[in-house]
């Protein structure tokens, strides 16, 4: 024991000043607002390199599973090129020629809370910008909402504000796909109208009216059919075609006329 408090005594000089850099560098970033500036910048960086390499491995370790969604993606793939085959060439050529898609891959990712959010490793270097579109070879992920140079915070459409303008596929009826918690695979589609002839399995997607998707990506099928809480309207309940909790590569969607059309809107 005497040895112990001998040791102590020893080194008692070394842990005084080890406390005081401490808090002398609490109260640098704290009360300085260029200082803590700087802190937070590094920090988020450090932070997101981190949850890249984590995501990486988790990347590694998840392999057999990720080939079993590709193959899925593929046959999705294949099915909205045979519905885009039956549109005209005219329409067609215009929407490759007005968008493109810059890849990149989730690092960070949350689907059980109210407000989700996620992090992809790309950003305005690579030509990302807020209210850009996110999507994965399944359908829809969410919209870009801040970016920096290499990465960017997405609002997933499992989050409260999320509000996509959809339609019933082969239709021109239309509506907002909402997701209202729960389960990361249903979300709900209101303002429907009453005559609208609708069967449960019936496809649902983004309607166009946007300048952030185009028109006719896959959202899900209708799995319930039910009256809103007024009764002037449908609300369909939607089996989502994207599982969040499953996904990693992702394109954002960069429309090459949304300034111009941003532009016209906003006169």
């Amino acid at each position: 024991m005497r040895k112990l408090i001998e040791g102590i005594i020893a080194y008692v000089h070394w842990v005084i000043f080890l406390i005081l850099e401490v808090l002398s560098g609490f109260l640098l970033f704290k009360y300085n607002s260029y200082q803590g500036s700087v802190w937070f910048t590094q920090a988020n960086s450090a932070v997101a390199q981190v949850h890249e390499w984590e995501a990486g491995v988790l990347s590694f370790l998840r392999m057999p599973a990720e080939n079993a969604a590709l193959a899925r993606r593929n046959i999705i793939l294949q099915h909205n090129l045979d519905v885009l085959r039956h549109e005209t060439t005219d329409l067609a050529q215009g929407a490759v020629d007005s968008t493109s898609l810059i890849p990149a891959q989730i690092i960070d990712n949350s689907i059980r809370k109210r407000d989700n959010m996620l992090v992809i490793n790309a950003g305005s270097n690579d030509g990302v910008e807020p209210e850009m579109g996110v999507v994965s070879g399944t359908g829809v992920v969410g919209i870009v909402s801040a970016v920096t140079p290499h990465y960017a915070l997405v609002m997933s459409i499992l989050n409260s504000n999320s509000s996509i303008s959809c339609r019933l596929r082969g239709s021109e009826y239309f509506g907002y796909l909402k997701w209202k918690g729960g389960s990361p695979l249903r979300a709900y589609m209101d303002d429907v109208p009453r005559h609208a002839q609708i069967k449960e399995g019936d496809v649902v997607e983004t309607s166009g009216f946007s300048n952030v998707f185009p028109a006719g990506i896959f959202l899900g099928e209708v799995a319930k059919i039910k009256n809103s809480s007024d009764g002037l309207a449908y609300e369909l309940e939607i089996l989502l075609s994207t599982d969040l909790a499953n996904i990693r590569h992702v394109n954002v969607i960069k429309n090459q006329s949304k300034a111009e059309l941003d532009s016209l809107l906003r006169q």
